[in-house]
């Protein structure tokens, strides 16, 4: 299978950068459904607009791109080691060329494999089928929404809810739960995996397969679909919205699978998946390995923004910099600050949940969203002017030079421990050939 290797490589890059088409119907119908000039309507504004550029500009939609999830089904006679090998190339490269981020872990010394390899990474499930082609699904969910999954054990008290029994009403009041418990921490809008009954692991095993499903199918169990109906009907009524601004949409797709179970046990296992459902699959030739046809995915999508413009609610706070102390204090949660300076006269930036942390001898700017520091802004908008300050400290490579270099005297740059260096003279090459710029004069 001379071809295998690319085209797992494509499904992997294709999975991270494009949205599948049944998931972009999705969020366009709650984009519509979603009250104008509300947090909720400007947060799924914002997420349009990165959708469109992580398929123009071949990035991850997200910067977690996840556990690589596959599920595999093969004709008799495949060699699935020959498969899994072409799996742990392919997903190392996707990693090396951006597409991917080292996200695995080793949870006893902490230390990241950098390659997405290891224990338990990416994780592939093998199944034949009577079938001529091999079709690999893959799914990349995220740590945060992965953080939201939850199993319930029946009967058991819910708050507000009351109690679950062990019957489909129990089960729709915990996946309301479920819902519920997840707010914007799950980064809603969110998409469920549903599984009732098997046992503890073949349950979360289960809700998660339910996650390969195309929104737009039917459910073939009538009690089943009936009750992926009523929560999708009542899901929206839990008010969350997207991010948990508070909304009129908050769930986007429910699946619901059960598996027999031991008299004994009766669970409910949720699978929670945010807005960034990446999800797609491809068929392939058994022989040569090449891509016969692509599944969920959207070859040519329509653009998700309906502007090229984050539009505003009439409530961001336009404050001029630098502010002081009492107006730092006086902003709140939620709030939108509109920042200036030479990087970001004009552009409005969401840090998220601000905080600074005073030490007594540094004062250090925490914020919810990860941003590099490119502005004065960053720091005046929290209440701290750093042309007041001896010292600032940056992580940022390049960017930083048009905000800051104007009001420091001197600029110390300092080689941080992470995955990569900045300093390409630090790395053992191995099949470089030499010399080339910059590591030898030229």
């Amino acid at each position: 299978m001379n071809e295998l290797q690319d085209s797992i490589l494509a499904l992997i890059t294709e999975t991270a950068t494009n949205l599948p088409e049944d998931v972009r119907r999705a969020v366009s119908r709650a984009t519509k459904r979603e009250r104008p000039a509300t947090q909720s309507a400007q947060a799924l504004s914002i997420i349009n607009r990165n959708v469109d550029m992580a398929k123009e500009n071949v990035l991850p939609i997200c910067q977690d791109t996840g556990m690589p999830t596959f599920q595999i089904h093969c004709p008799v006679g495949v060699n699935q080691l020959v498969i899994r090998r072409v799996i742990d190339e392919a997903i190392s490269e996707a990693t090396r060329t951006g597409k991917l981020r080292p996200n695995s872990v080793d949870s006893i010394t902490g230390k990241n494999s950098g390659l997405n390899l290891g224990p338990g990474t990416p994780v592939v499930h093998f199944e034949q089928w009577e079938e001529d082609e091999i079709e690999i699904l893959l799914l990349l969910k995220g740590g945060g929404c992965e953080n939201k999954n939850i199993q319930y054990s029946l009967p058991t008290e819910l708050p507000k809810l009351g109690r679950a029994d062990r019957d489909l009403d129990g089960v729709y009041k915990c996946i309301l739960h479920a819902v519920w418990q997840a707010q914007g921490q799950g980064c809603s809008q969110g998409f469920l995996g549903v599984c009732v009954g098997g046992d503890r692991t073949s349950g979360y095993s289960c809700a998660k397969e339910q996650l390969f499903r195309s929104l737009d199918d039917v459910n073939p169990v009538p009690e089943l679909a009936e009750l992926e109906a009523r929560v999708m009907a009542n899901a929206d009524m839990l008010g969350i919205g997207t991010m948990g601004f508070g909304g009129a949409v908050t769930l986007l797709g429910c699946k619901i699978a059960a598996l027999n179970r031991l008299p004994a046990s009766f669970f409910v296992s949720v699978a929670y998946n945010c807005w960034a459902y990446r999800r797609l699959g491809v068929r392939l030739d058994a022989s040569t390995g090449a891509i016969t046809k692509w599944l969920f995915r959207a070859d040519k999508p329509n653009r998700m923004a309906l502007s090229e413009n984050i539009p505003t609610t009439g409530r961001e706070i336009q404050l001029n910099t630098p502010i002081t102390e009492a107006q730092a204090r006086s902003l709140k949660v939620g709030n939108v600050v509109l920042l200036t300076g030479p990087m970001y006269t004009g552009v409005r930036m969401h840090l998220g949940r601000t905080a600074v942390l005073d030490t007594g001898r540094a004062q250090i700017v925490v914020t919810e969203r990860p941003h590099e520091p490119f502005d004065l802004g960053v720091f005046t908008h929290a209440g701290i002017d750093p042309r007041k300050k001896r010292y600032v400290m940056l992580k940022s490579r390049i960017h930083y030079r048009a905000g800051f270099k104007p009001i420091c005297s001197q600029i110390v740059e300092c080689a941080g421990a992470g995955v990569t260096n900045a300093d390409l003279t630090v790395y053992p090459y191995r099949k470089l050939t030499r010399p080339i710029f910059p590591l030898d004069p030229m």
